[in-house]
């Protein structure tokens, strides 16, 4: 057979780049949107940001506006209070209206006391003390070294403790064995097992209080030693820690009054007090880092109807250069501006996909509005069950559309900062008939342990009657997977003495 060619005709789909990068930054969350963005004008010379766009004032705007008012009002206090001949001006100082050429500011203004207050002013106005609170802090293995370093340890005994406290994990355990120390260490230093043991017990007085434990048991009972000997219920609480611990894990309370002779109350004092030890002393110190999260949705109730706006923070205003884009059409069509108008037509692309994004956006979040009121109104127990394809169908979109919308998005409501995700659950039919969110069945789980007699708290099986009898149709096997889901032990750990 001759090679040979041939001609067909034929229709399939093409994803153009533009329609990539509009599901590109459909499925972005706020920050990776504001770094794309960030990005974009960085490379594009036709992109810059529009610093006369009109700004959509917000309630944060507001209270910016009056606290500047207050701190106006404030202003002119002071200075009406300055103009009391009463005041002493010994501190006070005015700027000359004519300076020497050769003369610096702070030969004629007093930089120390002047400056202060106004910094200080300018510091404490519109911000919140605890919102500004740097949460950076050492992690837990510097916070051991610098303790060792202001210690005194013999050479030896030093490197001993780094090997230590580099073996201790985030909790504040200790998870190497002494003989895996010594092991490390006994080709490098001429040591004996003892002195390993040792300088463990020297790193276990360190702070915090419980640290370099090697199991539970030794972790609070490093915990107990900085106690008074005669501090009421010091000895039992000791007993019930080295030797009945397992029971008290187990809330065998039964066979622990029997094992301590103690009666209820008793025995209930003394677990209050095993209770407030920290059973993972290492993790009060961390280096985590505060994550906020940036709403891409405000949702308010303004007149008894539910209003869902775009948050104009979230997509910063960008618009085309007008002087490039005037220089552009000059210029006419050459060689010498075709970068330019290769550059215009991205920079058209971005802000049309911008465009797309928010107005996506908006309908998706009213659609999720619209079929969730109930829960803006009542709580979680009025979440209705809703999955992506009736938001789908609704708006007429894919599936894969409405998920990329709804993820990494958040939706800021009076009741808190949801993820989109958040409001799609599956269901559980119910005796008339209807159905019931997954969520809703969640929040009436929680809310029965909650008033459950916390001596005999109630099994799945029991639950699950009374969700029956209140029209729900769902299983143990459903509540039990509901209640794992949320962190809540079973019935066994949940006995309490009171």
């Amino acid at each position: 057979m001759k090679p040979s060619l041939q001609l067909k005709l034929g229709q399939h789909l093409t994803m153009t780049p533009q329609l990539q990068q509009a599901i590109r930054l459909l499925q972005l969350s706020t920050l990776e949107l504001q770094s794309e963005i960030q990005q974009a004008l960085e490379e594009n010379p036709m992109l810059e940001h529009d610093e006369e766009g009109l700004e959509i004032r917000t309630d944060t705007d507001e209270i910016r506006d009056v606290a500047s008012d207050a701190a106006s009002d404030a202003q002119k206090e002071a200075k009406a209070d300055t103009e009391d001949p009463h005041i002493d001006m010994e501190n006070n100082q005015e700027i000359p209206d004519d300076l020497a050429v050769d003369s610096n500011w702070e030969d004629t203004y007093d930089i120390t006391t002047a400056t202060a207050p106004s910094s200080q002013a300018s510091s404490d106005s519109g911000n919140d003390f605890l919102e500004n609170q740097s949460v950076e802090g050492d992690t837990l293995n510097e916070h051991l070294i610098w303790q060792l370093q202001n210690s005194q340890f013999t050479d030896t005994d030093h490197i001993i403790a780094i090997a230590i406290i580099d073996a201790i994990n985030d909790d504040g355990y200790f998870t190497e064995s002494i003989e895996d120390i010594f092991d490390s260490l006994k080709e490098e230093l001429e040591i004996e097992l003892d002195e390993v043991e040792t300088v463990l017990h020297r790193v276990q007085r360190f702070d915090p209080v419980g640290i370099a434990a090697r199991d539970l048991r030794e972790c609070l009972l490093l915990q107990l030693e900085p106690f008074d000997p005669q501090t009421p219920g010091l000895a039992d609480v000791t007993t019930i820690i080295q030797h009945h611990l397992d029971l008290l894990g187990a809330h065998d309370y039964a066979r622990l009054q029997k094992k301590t002779r103690r009666n209820e109350e008793q025995l209930h004092d003394l677990i209050l007090f095993i209770q407030a030890l920290n059973p993972k002393p290492g993790a009060s110190i961390s280096k985590n880092n505060a994550q906020y999260v940036i709403p891409d949705i405000f949702v308010r109730k303004l007149n008894g109807n539910w209003m869902v706006s775009l948050n104009p923070e979230a997509s910063p205003n960008i618009r085309i250069n007008s002087i490039y884009e005037n220089h552009l059409k000059s210029a006419g069509r050459g060689k010498d501006t075709s970068y330019l108008r290769n550059s215009l037509q991205e920079a058209r692309w971005f802000l049309k996909s911008l465009q797309s994004r928010s107005d996506t956006l908006q309908r998706v979040g009213d659609a999720i509005v619209r079929r969730q009121r109930l829960f803006l109104d009542y709580g979680e127990e009025g979440m209705k069950p809703m999955v992506l394809r009736d938001i789908a169908e609704e708006l007429e979109m894919h599936e894969s559309t409405i998920s990329r919308v709804t993820t990494n998005k958040y939706m800021h409501t009076p009741r808190g900062v949801f993820e989109f995700k958040y409001f799609f659950s599956s269901h559980v039919g119910t005796a008339d008939g209807g159905e019931c969110s997954a969520t809703a069945i969640r929040s009436m789980v929680k809310k029965l342990i909650e008033s459950e007699n916390p001596k005999k708290p109630m099994s799945d099986n029991k639950i699950s009657s009374l969700l029956v009898k209140e029209g729900i149709n769902v299983a143990r096997r459903t509540v039990a997977k509901y209640r794992e889901s949320m962190l809540i032990p079973p019935s066994n750990e949940r006995k309490r003495l009171a």
